[in-house]
């Protein structure tokens, strides 16, 4: 990185550790809503609750609202989790259950930096899964906004996602597969009762299952896009994280003026340049238009990162002024957008 580059953040990383969904079928639990525990002496379905808000010593606001995701092994639990993480939720996988209200609490003392907790609850850690109904018991006395989403797939789905990454299942021990399976589901059958919402993974894919997740939770808001838009110079190697990559060699290149030789694409006088030359506005103009129908099928799949790359031969002046150009445009229609000029300055 040099002093003239812009570098982006990305997300937190989770190790997912189990077979993706392949299928994904929502259906709410009849009475149960997840919004009864929002204030105190609530009313929900002829049931009234003491939130307990006064007890924990911190303003009602600021509470995170936490989802706890568990179900099956092999029903999707990971890629229900890097949904919620890409919507902005903190995310904490195989979390103790017992652990839980500490973790509520130290979100509620981060003056609301943690907003959303959402933790994966499963039977790796079931020498802690008798202390979860105690833990949901703590959390809705101290008010907390909480739901269950549990994941489940039929046996014969479950099996064959095992048997396609070839991996034994965490419960079945010296037996078969469907002998974890039944063992799993044994285990997790009261808290599938008491969930709030359960999602059949069995016949839908995992693009489905994002959006059945983006659905619940993402509220009436388009899922959100990130781009990074990222110059660079066709001789030093093309970006190896590139989703788009963008070709600018077929406009004159400032290099061979002298009096913008030592300036680059930042410079008002070599941007100038660029975009007087015939085609620059009308390529910036159609290829804006293309991302904005891009950016509409990326957000229907559940793709929320995108990164573009401008090239040029040097990747210091066309390539960098058009980058600048170009991420103008996306912030302008609501894109969240970082530009990195990656080569600018190797010469």
């Amino acid at each position: 990185m040099t002093e003239h580059e812009t570098q982006s953040t990305a997300g937190p990383q989770r190790a997912t550790g189990e077979p993706e969904a392949r299928a994904a079928h929502a259906q709410p639990t009849p009475g149960r809503t997840g919004e009864s525990r929002t204030r105190p002496e609530s009313q929900s379905n002829g049931v009234q609750v003491n939130t307990g808000v006064e007890a924990t010593g911190v303003p009602e606001a600021a509470i995170p609202e936490l989802v706890i995701i568990s179900g099956m092994s092999g029903a999707g639990r990971s890629t229900a989790a890097k949904c919620l993480e890409d919507l902005g939720w903190f995310v904490v996988d195989n979390l103790p259950p017992a652990l839980i209200p500490t973790m509520v609490e130290l979100g509620a003392r981060s003056q609301g930096n943690v907003a959303r907790i959402a933790v994966v609850v499963d039977v790796r850690g079931r020498r802690f899964f008798d202390n979860l109904r105690e833990s949901l018991a703590d959390l809705d006395t101290r008010g907390v906004t909480r739901r269950i989403v549990f994941l489940e797939s039929s046996d014969e789905a479950l099996v064959r996602r095992f048997e396609s990454v070839r991996r034994p299942h965490p419960l079945q021990g010296d037996g078969r597969i469907v002998d974890g399976i039944a063992a799993e589901r044994e285990l997790l059958r009261e808290l599938r009762g008491d969930a709030d919402l359960v999602i059949d993974t069995s016949s839908l894919n995992v693009h489905e299952l994002r959006a059945k997740m983006d659905a619940q939770f993402a509220g009436e808001e388009e899922p959100e896009l990130r781009a990074t838009v990222m110059s660079f110079g066709y001789k030093y190697g093309l970006p190896v994280d590139a989703d788009l990559v963008v070709d600018c060699r077929f406009l004159p290149n400032p290099h061979w003026v002298p009096e913008l030789r030592p300036f680059t694409g930042l410079n008002e006088e070599v941007s100038g340049y660029v975009f007087n030359q015939p085609g620059a506005k009308e390529f910036l103009d159609r290829y804006a238009e293309l991302l904005q129908l891009i950016a509409t099928g990326y957000r229907r799949e559940g793709k929320r990162y995108v990164t573009i790359a401008v090239g040029c031969t040097g990747g210091k002046h066309r390539s960098v002024a058009m980058s600048e150009k170009l991420a103008a445009r996306l912030a302008a229609e609501g894109v969240e957008t970082v530009v990195v000029h990656r080569d600018m300055g190797r010469e």
